[in-house]
């Protein structure tokens, strides 16, 4: 993203009264390389055609924050391979990771990680720092690092369902790997900013399985361990948290965690959100991103939009769909959420000029 709009972003973090409401999109290669026509395998292994794709998005829409700017990534294999899960990659789709921790007291027998040279994690780091240059060189910058959460992360390496199972049966167990995965990600984090430099002011956690658990498990099983990443970077960085499963076990605690950003699913209407977490998060949603988004028509979409906007009250948010961009979604449909929201600031900006005129 650019400077500016990085700014723009940090604000709206923050809850400053913003003139207008922003709108960002987090893309990455479920919908790039169909986007654009190229294959998923080219679009990982080409560092040029990667360069240039990216490239291409920015400046094809203008006036979108793309999260988390220059996303280098293989889908979601970084992480779990860190910790030896198999990754399968296919010419038009994302990597498929298969876990490869069939017995908890397996993790005895782990390798000590190296995030710097450990499997897709290594490859990461050397194509941000081939790019870094480039990136900046032609006005961008890098502010975000990202990772998998530690649930999620867990669920690759032993299996979402074995994982699942585990909480219940085996809870200690289970921590030990949850705390293992948090230490991969916080060291994954710095990692990530030690290559990126200094435009780096924040922290991007995408974690769905914790949509899978209870609030009680949520809090034993996730919230400290949330927590933790959060605590272990600097206090006025912005930490954005991503869930497109169910958040209502989470989401009363996310603000507590250290989060200021969410961006969430379909499941909950942004109006119950901003009732209950609305005051202490931005919200970053939620339109439906694939019976709206993707196969909706450019009138529907405008209609989904304007009702999201209407629903935040015009403050404490940042349009999205709900959660990331997903495969096959057109591009009028994203500019028919550009146009809806330039419609809602126009008609938010009239109102705030009539009563302001009314001397309200």
């Amino acid at each position: 993203m650019l400077p500016e709009q990085w700014e723009t972003f940090k604000r709206a973090a923050r809850l400053e009264k913003m003139d207008k409401i922003p709108m960002a999109l987090i893309i990455d290669s479920p919908w790039m390389p169909g986007y654009l026509g190229i294959k998923h395998l080219d679009y990982y292994l080409d560092p040029e055609l990667w360069f240039q794709s990216n490239l291409k998005i920015m400046r094809e829409f203008p006036d979108i924050i793309f999260v988390p700017s220059w996303w280098m990534e293989y889908g979601m294999a970084a992480e779990p391979s860190v910790l030896g899960a198999k990754i399968k990659f296919w010419q038009d789709n994302t990597p498929s990771e298969y876990h490869t921790l069939y017995h908890l007291e397996d993790i005895d027998q782990f390798p000590e990680y190296e995030v710097e040279a450990d499997a897709f994690a290594a490859l990461t780091l050397h194509r941000i720092g081939m790019h870094k240059q480039r990136i900046l060189d032609a006005g961008y910058i890098l502010p975000m690092v990202t990772s998998r959460g530690p649930l999620c992360t867990a669920g690759f390496v032993r299996g979402t369902t074995n994982f699942m199972i585990d909480i219940v049966e085996n809870p200690e167990g289970a921590h030990r790997l949850i705390d293992l995965c948090t230490r991969v990600i916080i060291d994954w984090l710095n990692a990530q900013h030690k290559v990126m430099g200094d435009t780096v002011e924040s922290i991007f956690i995408l974690d769905d399985i914790v949509g899978f658990i209870n609030e009680e498990h949520y809090m034993e099983f996730a919230h400290p361990y949330l927590k933790r990443i959060c605590d272990a970077f600097p206090e006025n960085w912005i930490k954005v948290y991503h869930n497109d499963a169910e958040v209502d076990a989470c989401l009363d605690h996310l603000p507590d965690a250290g989060f200021q950003v969410l961006n969430w699913g379909k499941q909950k209407d942004i109006r119950e959100v901003k009732q209950r977490v609305g005051d202490r998060m931005c919200l970053m949603g939620n339109v439906n991103p694939l019976e709206i988004a993707v196969r909706g028509t450019p009138d529907e979409v405008r209609e989904a939009t304007l009702d999201v906007l209407e629903g935040s009250g015009g403050e404490g948010v940042i349009l999205s769909v709900g959660g990331g961009v997903s495969p096959g979604m057109p591009r009028q449909n994203v500019v028919a959420m550009l146009e809806a929201l330039e419609e809602f600031n126009a008609g938010r900006l009239a109102g705030q000029g009539a009563r302001h005129a009314k001397g309200l």
